[in-house]
């Protein structure tokens, strides 16, 4: 099994910064591609970035120029920064991780439990 765990999240004005981690913990064996969703209320989970483990990357085209997202491969943590926040970002952002452990082959789909961000004034 593999555990991710958000931490970053948090009130902020707009206009300003946040950075979000995730850490990726278990018998891992290896991890492929590593991305974040949010979701609000009502609405169904949208991809906000992502990174493969070669580090390319793609992002929403509402958060390109604003958000960056990155990896620590060693540490199987992915992070992303996030500039110039608008109320629009205001969403419990998820992290998502592709993976293989070492008592099971198959590559398997495993979600945080999220992390809340809301820009407000």
């Amino acid at each position: 099994q593999v555990q991710l765990v958000e931490s970053g999240g948090g009130l902020v004005q707009p206009g300003g910064s946040l950075r979000l981690s995730c850490a990726a913990s278990g018998i891992i064996f290896s991890i492929s591609g590593m991305s974040w969703y949010r979701q609000t209320p009502g609405e169904q989970r949208e991809l906000v970035a992502e990174i493969t483990s070669g580090d390319r990357t793609n992002y929403a085209d509402s958060v390109k120029g604003r958000f960056t997202i990155s990896r620590a491969n060693a540490k199987n943590t992915v992070y992303l920064q996030m500039n110039s926040l608008k109320p629009e970002d205001t969403a419990v952002y998820y992290c998502n991780a592709e993976a293989r452990t070492f008592n099971n082959p198959s590559w398997i789909q495993y979600w945080g439990q999220g992390t809340q961000v809301t820009v407000s004034s």
